[in-house]
């Protein structure tokens, strides 16, 4: 599904290189490899504040606390995303509130926001699914309409763009993961918060660090979440050249949805929404039929693929609290059970597509 050693093994040098002078220079923690990768991706993405963290998940944890979202409070967000989304919420004491999804970009459906807001509503959290932001002008509308934060979940796409603005820069905070299977991936967990609000930049940093400013002076309750200095200069490599793998990913995407263009009646291709440049984390189809028998005949024909997700949040057991049940949510509970991924990386040849693509028309075929 992603090529990290075909990856490391173009750009082994310089990646090699920055490890040592971190190993070297002995500054494991908030060294100068922290502060050069921040204001490298302040620079890329055009905002105030880019804060290092342990992880994607810490990412939206901190940025939760930063807002002082907690029990009792409401945070509307998606069903139809990676678990972290709503564990983070859950995990405050605040109350999950789900809204269905666009059944052609899978992002959450902003006409379904208004009708779920109540007096105990705090925030909302988008998620820029797959790399293709959502639309993030309603939801900032709607938000502003209702004095509401929103918090973009951009663990899938940095890089992306909405009406011409790279996304991380709409929203209070912005949360990235830096997992290795990620666009920009590091070589295990790693996270950061975006801002460009001073006070909530500050706050941030201090929640990060157990609540200190200063060295055991803790002004607040705070956990213990770091971007670590190794990870932060393998990543500082990587990102020089994000847009060139964007760029190969399109293309392959691009290409993916052409050869399957004649096979419509069996296949839905992702769709892009005109105003957004997705960065395509994942390329992921949806099967008009027996998805299940599909991905076992590509397992037979050894092609990767998975599926993201199998089960919406709001039917998993550990959310079954919140009293949301089976048809609640018919886009992403029909979604879950026809979406496929295929494999999508920045190592992927057009001879790559061609031969997935030939598997899966084959087997749809058959």
């Amino acid at each position: 599904m992603v090529d990290v050693t075909g990856q490391y093994r173009r750009y082994q040098r310089e990646i090699d290189e920055s490890i040592l002078e971190v190993v070297r220079s002995g500054a494991y923690i908030n060294g100068p490899a922290v502060k050069n990768f921040e204001r490298s991706v302040e620079a890329y993405l055009g905002v105030k504040h880019a804060i290092g963290c342990a992880s994607g998940t810490d990412a939206l944890q901190i940025a939760l606390m930063a807002l002082g979202v907690g029990p009792g409070d409401e945070v509307i967000t998606t069903t139809f995303t990676f678990v972290a989304t709503t564990e983070t919420i859950a995990l405050l004491g605040a109350t999950p509130v789900y809204v269905d999804i666009d059944p052609k970009t899978f992002n959450l459906d902003v006409t379904q926001i208004q009708e779920k807001i109540t007096p105990r509503t705090r925030a909302i959290i988008p998620v820029h699914l797959f790399g293709q932001p959502c639309d993030i002008t309603a939801v900032m509308e709607i938000a502003n309409q209702n004095g509401l934060s929103v918090i973009e979940d951009a663990a899938q796409a940095l890089g992306a763009t909405w009406d011409g603005h790279k996304v991380c820069g709409f929203g209070a905070i912005s949360a990235i993961s830096y997992y290795p299977s990620k666009n920009l991936g590091a070589f295990g967990d790693a996270g950061m918060m975006v801002t460009n609000d001073d006070v909530l930049a500050e706050r941030i940093r201090s929640i990060a660090n157990h609540g200190a400013n200063k060295t055991y002076h803790h002004d607040r309750l705070g956990v213990n979440s770091r971007l670590d200095s190794i990870q932060a200069a393998i990543l500082g490599v990587k990102l020089k050249y994000l847009d060139e793998w964007n760029a190969t990913r399109a293309r392959a995407a691009s290409l993916y949805s052409k050869l399957f263009a004649a096979h419509a009646n069996k296949i839905q291709t992702p769709f892009v929404d005109p105003r957004a440049e997705s960065i395509w984390h994942q390329y992921s189809l949806l099967i008009h039929g027996d998805r299940d028998t599909l991905a076992a005949k590509l397992k037979t024909a050894g092609v990767p693929h998975n599926i993201y997700y199998p089960i919406p949040l709001h039917l998993q057991p550990a959310y079954a609290a919140y009293g949301t049940r089976q048809g609640d949510f018919p886009v992403a509970e029909h979604t879950a059970k026809h979406i496929l991924a295929l494999p999508m990386h920045s190592e992927l040849t057009d001879e790559d597509v061609e031969y997935i693509a030939d598997r899966v028309i084959e087997a749809i075929s058959s």
